[in-house]
């Protein structure tokens, strides 16, 4: 999920995978987002028509319940992001959500550009390059053309800030 800024920047808020839903603004009764939905690996998404979303939040209390509960572990995320990129060093980010985003995928390698990454951790390409490879050189990852995997997870969690491991047991209580 991206926020966009008036001059055009863009900058991540939060990861949704198989786990989540974007267009949560619906599940608290908003019309519009103030985020933008994208799409950066592959796999399967189920989409559903607004006023019929709604419908179904009406008639299946336990969809509602379920969704509040995603919602709050959503914000959660959100939350502890913001204080990452206020926080820690780029290293740290960039590991934090690289595990984050593997936490949503269904594999270890990933599709992500430069570009990408940049905007995801609001920093300059050049200094995603520097980071990845400093990763890369621990042997954490394996980063070139584009994709990045993840090699050796516990020493990436090791090389990642505590907003990594407090966001994931915020999901785990909310969501099992």
């Amino acid at each position: 999920m991206v926020a966009t800024l008036d001059e055009g920047q863009q900058a991540e808020v939060g990861i949704v995978g198989r786990e989540g839903v974007a267009g949560m603004s619906l599940v608290f009764g908003v019309e519009t987002a103030i985020v933008e939905a994208l799409v950066q690996g592959t796999g399967t998404a189920l989409r559903m028509d607004a006023a019929a979303f709604r419908r179904a939040l009406d008639e299946v209390p336990a969809l509602k319940a379920s969704l509040l509960r995603y919602g709050q572990a959503f914000q959660a995320q959100i939350t502890q992001t913001a204080a990452c990129n206020g926080s820690h060093g780029l290293e740290q980010r960039l590991a934090r959500w690289l595990l984050t985003a593997r936490d949503r995928a269904d594999g270890d390698e990933m599709q992500l550009t430069q570009e990408f990454l940049a905007m995801m951790l609001c920093v300059h390409r050049p200094t995603v390059t520097v980071a990845a490879r400093v990763l890369q050189s621990a042997g954490l990852i394996r980063y070139g053309n584009g994709a990045i995997a993840i090699l050796d997870r516990p020493g990436l969690e090791a090389a990642s800030c505590e907003c990594y491991r407090t966001v994931r047991r915020h999901y785990q209580r909310l969501l099992g």
